[in-house]
């Protein structure tokens, strides 16, 4: 289980990351329902902890979020392949069943018709 101050910190790096990436700090503060001030010392806090260099520049988010949405494009062609293919998959199931029982009804139509001989 994850401890009450554990999921504090992550809330207020979040909050920290947020007002980092160029979210106006009283926007911020708003969503959090805390003062600005608190979330300034959130900032200051996350940026001793991780650097001042922890947060990408908008080109490198931009970079990124182009990776990802190509990378969801790419999931769900293969996602429509991968049902198409199950799809297939079925209907030869059903073939082979329809197969099989044919050629089981025709075996014993054939050992019929040769013991009445």
């Amino acid at each position: 289980m994850i401890s009450r101050s554990h999921t504090f910190k992550e809330i207020r790096y979040k909050a920290a990351r947020e007002a980092l990436t160029g979210i106006k700090v009283g926007v911020v503060a708003r969503k959090y329902d805390v003062s600005p001030k608190t979330i300034r010392n959130w900032v200051k806090g996350y940026q001793e902890t991780f650097g001042a260099d922890a947060i990408p520049s908008i080109d490198e988010q931009l970079d990124e979020a182009r990776r990802v949405a190509e990378l969801e494009e790419k999931l769900d062609l293969a996602l429509k392949a991968l049902g198409e293919k199950e799809i297939e998959n079925n209907i030869l199931r059903e073939l082979l069943k329809k197969s099989k029982s044919l050629s089981m009804t025709g075996s014993t139509s054939l050992r019929r018709s040769s013991i009445r001989e």
